[in-house]
Order: C-alpha cells, then structure tokens, then sequence
C-alpha cells in the first residue's frame, strides 16, 4: 500500500480496543535504595480530558455520628456515605502531614470482579487513607477495612503505598457483588531496593505467616479456589495471574514501563525485553529489584521522563514519529487498519505521554521532622515538558493557579492549560522546540534542588523556635515558587510562539524580525517521502 494511502487508512481505521482508565506509572524507591536516605513514590496520574486541581485537605475535628458522602473519582458518581471519624489529617495532593504518601495504577483485571452496588471506589480509598493513617502499615488497614465494610467499587487496583519508612505494594479486586468486601494482597519492597507498576497486577508470590512482609486478605486463597481459577493441587498461587490474567496489550503497554524502569536502573543486570513484547514463555520481571547505584530525587524525575529513548523502541525515530522526532502517539493504543480483518496494531506506550493531568514524585524523610521532610515534588502536564516544584507537606495553603482547570474551560490563570499550552505548541515542532524548553526546565528544577538544603535549614532553625513560623516560612515558600514558575512557563510559551511561527524559525534578535530560518524536515522523513512517490518530487529536465 501507497505511504500516503496507509497514513490515511491508519486515522481513519484507528479504534480502541484495549482501554484503562487512568493508565498511570507507579515507582517505589526505599530509603536504602535513595543517595539521601529518603523514601520515594512517583506517580504520573494520566486519562485523556482529566485537569484535576491539587487536593488540599487541611486537617479537621469532627462530631460522633458525622459521615462523609463518596463519590467516584473518574465519573462524579454519588456512591453513598460512610461513617466520619473524630480527626483527619492535613493532606496536600498525594501526602499527608504525616509523610505518608499514596499513588496508584489501574490494571483491570477480571472484569467480572467489579461490584457496582459497592461504596469505596479506588480515588476515594486514596484520599481517606491519607486523612487517617500516619503510616504505611495504618494506611493499608484503612483502605483494607473500608472496603470491608462497604464494598470496592472500581476495577483492579495497585497502589503504592509509603512513609519515611516503608514502601508497599498493595493490590485489590472486588468480589463482584456476590459479598461485600475485596480480594487483596499487599507486599513490603525489602530496603535497599526499588520497584515499579504500570497498570498491571504484579504481585505473585503470597508469603504465608509474614505480616512484616505481606498482609493479604483471609479469601485471596479460597475465593479463587470457589470461583476455578486456581486448583491448589495443579499450579502454584499466583495472585497476579490469576486475578489478573496477562494478555499481549497487557504486557507491550505496562509490562514495557516496568522493564524500562529496571533496565535504566540496573543495567548491570540486563533484563530482557522478551517479556514485554510478548514472547511466550518467556520471564517475568521480578516484583523488586536492587539498583545499580543509589538514586536521587533528581533521578527518579529523569526517569519519570522517559519515551524509550536510545534502544530500539525510540519513540522519536522511525516515520511514526513524524518529521520532527515527536513520541507522541495519539491514542488509541491499539488500531487496525480499515480493509485489514485479521490483525491488530499498537503503539508502545512510554512513561511519559501527553495525556498526563499530574505527576508527583514524593520525597519521605525520617531524619527530619515531618513538617520539613516531606516534600511533594510536584508537576502538571507532560512529564517531558513540565517542571517539578517542591510542594512541603504542612504547607496551609494552596497555590492559586493549581487550585483550579477544567478540560470545558480554557484559562491564563490555570497552571494546567499554560503547561498545556507549551507541549502541545512543542508537538508540532519538537525537536527544535525542546532546545528552547529544556534549558528553562533544568534552570528551574535545578534551582530548587540547589537551594532545597539551606531551605530546610532555615527551616529547621524557625522550626525549633516555634513550629508555626517554620510552617508559614515553609507554606509561602512554596506557594511563591509554584505560582513564579507559571508565570514563567506563560513567558515561555509567548516566546516559542513567536520564535516559531509558518513553519519558521524567527530570529528574535533582528529588529524587524525578517531573516527566519527553516524548520525543514529530517532524512528519515524524506526518505519515506520518496519511497512513497517514487520520481514524483526529482527536480530535474524531464525526457519526453
């Protein structure tokens, strides 16, 4: 088929055929495993029209017989009420007063497991965990007690789960409404050593009588004995793979994401990519792994940056990148082409993608004390073109550009349409775009890094005198370097488009702005050009 004739059928043909709703990336790093002994989570939350304000709860008393009303955090859906317990605590996105930290990915699972009669969806399990636990531990008895008592809702859950302490996987299914309650399994990632989601269940061995380890629930064996998905006599116990059954989507767009991480962070130990492109039979990555090296914050955010680049998956080469080495892929992830009945297509699908509302990558000490140690590095929209803010968790207030956006309702004043507004401007040009964003970008980020340490100091200092001071000095820290840094990307984005403009690339030191030069496209693409129309573009006298 003609090159132009398949870019056509490709769009037209284009159809979903596997869907996550919040198709998100989860890593957990443990403090043995960071250079300064910190915990970390990171968690990109990504659904395509999602603009979700930064959550602020500030900590709250309440009277005996007080409930609390739930609502679905994908689809507004009123679920029903709960009982309300006599305090809560202050949470600012995903982390509490408290340094405990939550972030999840959905994996699905057996569709059939979902109970719609249920009260507890996934979102809320999150935010009210982070208002009642000051641990992991506790954390994950909250969210595992509630859906005890009034049913999970969403489908198949993994969450990561962390203080300055610990790190945990817990994942969850509900029972389908034949009884209330969920099947879950939740494992501890041993210190000094990191691990990775991406909407797949990954948790397969169960240790038996390791509280310290795993906590599961009392069914997670029985239940899937009842239901034949397990015989006890014919196969091992394994919790991913039974409640979550692998498929080839399953392993090309999650499974990609887990072998990436591992492979960047330990490529002493060479994983294969046999696993994720879905060779059968092949190994699957382990639930942890102890990286080469110690890693930072500043690394973790390099990973959280990711489209495959360097080996042979590089989202910014090959034709599909288009003529600017774009890795973005519109969705769906999976099509086929119209004409063709027989196969089905996909894209890889990266850490990093333009769908992304938030990114966080959350920062645990237990060295310092909590109102100082827990900071919440914090970013909205494309992880590749974003900036990383440091947020601390007893912060008493919001940033007012991030307290607000709306997918139905574009805004100057909404941090997430001005990050919105620079990367998909870059889209269009962006591998020239990029020098200019980058440069900003690492300023920026690199100026909270060098100046976190004296910050923490200074704090440190109020912090001894009076805890209020040290609070307020930390809160309109903060608040005053999120709102500088939109300013900033506004200014950024007025300049890309007047730099790049009708497909120029204008000279902004010329006074009268008449020499651009030409954005004009890679070898590759011209290649592919004149495979397509063989003679058709040759500049040259012509033989009759």
């Amino acid at each position: 088929m003609k090159l132009l004739s398949f870019l056509v059928a490709i769009t037209v043909g284009m159809i979903i055929t596997y869907s996550i709703a919040n198709s998100c990336t989860n890593y957990l790093i443990t403090k043995g495993a960071s250079v300064d002994g910190s915990t970390m989570i990171t968690y990109n939350a990504d659904a395509g029209g999602f603009m979700e304000p930064l959550r602020f709860h500030p900590a709250a008393d309440y009277k005996e017989g007080d409930s609390l009303e739930i609502y679905d955090w994908d689809s507004g859906k009123y679920l029903g009420k709960i009982k309300q317990v006599k305090h809560t605590y202050s949470v600012i996105g995903n982390m509490n007063e408290h340094q405990v930290s939550i972030g999840e990915t959905t994996f699905g699972g057996r569709s059939e497991l979902q109970d719609t009669n249920a009260i507890m969806d996934y979102g809320s399990l999150m935010y009210i965990a982070l208002q009642r636990a000051k641990t992991a531990r506790e954390a994950i008895k909250v969210m595992t007690d509630l859906v005890a008592e009034y049913g999970y809702y969403s489908h198949g859950e993994s969450f990561s789960v962390a203080d300055p302490n610990e790190c945990w996987i817990l994942e969850m299914l509900g029972k389908g409404g034949e009884e209330k309650g969920a099947i879950w399994a939740a494992r501890r990632i041993p210190d000094g050593y990191v691990a990775a989601h991406a909407n797949q269940a990954r948790i397969r061995e169960i240790l038996e009588k390791d509280p310290e380890n795993c906590l599961y629930s009392k069914d997670v064996f029985s239940f899937a004995k009842k239901k034949g998905w397990w015989k006890p006599d014919s196969s091992k116990f394994s919790f991913a793979d039974i409640y979550a059954p692998l498929d080839p989507g399953a392993l090309l767009f999650c499974e990609g994401r887990v072998w990436r991480f591992y492979s960047r962070i330990a490529p002493s130990q060479k994983f294969d990519t046999a696993y994720w492109r879905a060779v059968k039979g092949a190994e699957p990555y382990p639930l942890y792994i102890k990286p080469d090296k110690k890693v930072s914050v500043q690394d973790v955010i390099s990973l959280m940056r990711d489209h495959f680049e360097g080996t042979p998956y590089d989202m910014t080469k090959g034709l599909a990148a288009g003529p600017f080495g774009c890795p973005v892929r519109w969705k769906g992830l999976t099509w086929k082409v119209e004409g063709d009945t027989v196969n089905t297509y996909a894209w890889e699908r990266p850490v990093s993608t333009q769908q992304t509302a938030f990114a966080f990558v959350s920062q645990m000490r237990s060295f310092l004390p909590n109102e100082i140690g827990g900071c919440f590095w914090y970013g909205v929209d494309d992880n590749y073109t974003n900036v990383y803010m440091p947020l601390y968790c007893s912060m008493t207030r919001v940033p007012p550009s991030y307290s607000f956006g709306s997918i139905k309702e574009f805004s100057f004043e909404s941090a997430f349409w001005v990050f919105n507004l620079v990367a998909n401007w870059a889209y269009t040009k962006y591998s020239f775009m990029l020098k200019d964003i980058q440069p900003v970008q690492q300023e920026l980020e690199n100026k909270f890094f060098a100046v976190q340490p004296a910050i923490e100091q200074a704090a440190l200092t109020l912090y001894k005198t009076d805890k209020k001071l040290a609070v307020d000095f930390l809160t309109n820290y903060s608040v005053n370097e999120a709102e500088a840094v939109v300013d900033r990307w506004q200014e950024l984005w007025k300049s890309l488009v007047v730099k790049y403009n009708d497909g120029y690339i204008n000279d902004v030191n010329v006074s009268n702005g008449r020499s651009p030069k030409s954005s004009f496209y890679g070898d590759e693409y011209l290649k592919h050009v004149l495979k397509e129309r063989p003679g058709y573009y040759d500049l040259k006298w012509k033989e009759k």
